[in-house]
């Protein structure tokens, strides 16, 4: 089966092999691992990946615009992405009900042709295309800083242009549905630092609260700070794509695939931890006409959040797995995959490389 026309590539595209390596015992569940020298089929398997994820969101949305009832509210039909598309006044008038339906088929058939195309690509990176990139071009090495410091600056860029979509969504393009007036409107951002980035350190309209950004309670701070979040993107972004790694960053930060990726888990902890505090507290991103009560332990808002915790949470320990073993590899020392550590009789001990 591995060598077959149709799994080789399908399963080179996923990062998942048959074959064992000296570094990996249990190559099935080694992922990308087994890549982190190859950057040509690294960027194959990250390419499939975005386009699973997109060839999901399109699918899905097909899927709940099948059986959506108009005349039911979202959250008793236990939709999850409809949702989301109708906050952003997308199909919706006013009293929050939705009078067009088109919006969502045609962004679910834009998710599924690109899917498509993520798809092509992955398959050519994984399969056809060289292993390694070019170093003149997109090719790196772990340990060069300036080349690694100028893909954050390229992902930062990215980020900063899909905030400030969202802005120009909300101010140009139609707006953002409100549930305090219970319609779309344009909205006119709030750009007070000392308010914006105040909800950082907890302090939200009506003072202090554990509740930190969630406890935002308007569209204009909302927008405002996705503003405040494109600019420091933008700006940060450009500067790391012009700039070389500090001295101290050099020294202090670990320069490995190894160490990237728990850096990237964390930032992915801290998202879904932080989406789940949303989702559970605050009806201004997540409007209960659509999601359901605040207070409801029965709607669709009850299991957004404990979804997006649970992957807050797996994402944090993968995070601290990953970080223990890039430290454990600086000092020499190889721990396998998580699976191989699991299988040893003798528990955790350390392998010396």
């Amino acid at each position: 089966m591995a060598d077959g026309l149709f799994w080789t590539p399908l399963l080179r595209s996923l990062g998942w092999s048959f074959r064992a390596t000296e570094d990996v015992g249990a190559p099935l569940l080694a992922g990308n691992d087994r890549f982190k020298d190859l950057s040509g089929r690294l960027l194959g398997a990250h390419v499939a990946h975005a386009g699973l994820i997109v060839f999901w969101a399109g699918a899905m949305t097909l899927f709940e615009l099948s059986r959506f009832d108009p005349a039911r509210p979202m959250y008793d039909q236990g939709l999850i992405l409809l949702p989301h598309l109708a906050s952003l006044g997308l199909g919706v008038g006013a009293g929050g009900q939705v009078v067009d339906t088109y919006p969502y088929y045609a962004i679910a058939m834009v998710h599924l042709i690109s899917s498509a195309v993520l798809g092509a690509g992955g398959l050519y990176h994984a399969v056809l295309g060289p292993e390694r990139l070019d170093e003149k071009g997109f090719g790196y090495r772990w340990q060069d800083g300036g080349k690694m410091t100028t893909i954050l600056g390229i992902h930062l860029m990215l980020l900063g242009i899909g905030a400030l979509l969202l802005v120009l969504k909300a101010t140009r393009f139609g707006g953002l549905y409100d549930p305090l007036v219970d319609q779309v409107r344009l909205v006119q951002p709030n750009l007070n630092p000392v308010r914006i980035f105040g909800y950082l350190f907890g302090f939200g309209p009506h003072g202090w609260t554990l509740a930190g950004m969630a406890s935002v309670d308007n569209l204009e701070d909302v927008v405002g700070g996705h503003l405040w979040v494109a600019a420091l993107c933008l700006s940060g972004g450009l500067f790391h794509i012009v700039s070389k790694p500090f001295a101290w960053a050099k020294q202090r930060l670990i320069w490995s695939g190894e160490a990237y990726l728990s850096y990237s888990l964390g930032a992915l902890a801290i998202a879904g931890l932080s989406a789940a505090v949303f989702v559970s507290v605050n009806d201004i991103a997540y409007p209960s006409i659509f999601y359901g009560p605040i207070d409801s332990t029965t709607s669709v808002r009850t299991a957004l959040a404990s979804v997006h915790a649970g992957l807050g949470f797996l994402a944090l320990v993968g995070h601290l797995w990953h970080a223990f073993r890039a430290r454990a590899a600086v000092r020499g020392v190889a721990w396998g995959t998580f699976f191989d550590v699991m299988a040893k009789e003798s528990g955790l001990v350390g392998v010396r490389g």
